[in-house]
C-alpha cells in the first residue's frame, strides 16, 4: 500500500475525533475497517498512526493556533483542521516525512475532500511551518 493511501485512511479515521468520544474511537476503527479488504498489518499501521496523532493533539492544536493567525481552531472547517493536524504531525513528529512532502500531501487531500478554497487555506497555514 502506498504512503498516500495510508495517509488517506489516517485522515478519514482522524476526522472522527471531532465527532466521537475517545472511548468510542476503537469501535469506530473497527467499523471503518470492516468493509475494507486491508491486511491486518495495514490496519494496525493505520490505527497506530491515528493513536499517535490523537496523543499529540494538544501539542498539534497549539501549533496550529500559532500558524493560523486570525483563525481560532474552532473557526477552521473540520476537514481542513483534520488535514492540517495530520500534516503538522508528519512535519514535526515523523522523521520519515519531509516537511515539503507533508504540505504537498495535505494540499492534495484538501483538493479531494475540502471545498474550493481549502487547498489554498491549508497551503497558507502549513507554509508557515517552513519559515
Amino acid at each position: 500500500m502506498r504512503r498516500s493511501e495510508i495517509r488517506e485512511h489516517v485522515f478519514k479515521l482522524l476526522f472522527r475525533v471531532e465527532f466521537y468520544e475517545p472511548a468510542d474511537l476503537e469501535e469506530q476503527d473497527r467499523l471503518y475497517f470492516e468493509p475494507l479488504t486491508l491486511t491486518d498489518e495495514h490496519k494496525t499501521l493505520i490505527s497506530g498512526r491515528v493513536r499517535l496523532i490523537e496523543e499529540k493533539l494538544p501539542e498539534i492544536d497549539k501549533r496550529i493556533e500559532e500558524l493560523s493567525v486570525g483563525w481560532r481552531k474552532e473557526r477552521i472547517g473540520k476537514v481542513e483542521l483534520t488535514i492540517i493536524r495530520l500534516a503538522v504531525f508528519e512535519a514535526l513528529y515523523d522523521d520519515d516525512v519531509p516537511v515539503g512532502v507533508a504540505i504537498n500531501e495535505a494540499v492534495e487531500l484538501a483538493k479531494k475532500y475540502g471545498g474550493d478554497d481549502s487547498p489554498a487555506f491549508v497551503n497558507g497555514v502549513l507554509g508557515k511551518l517552513v519559515k
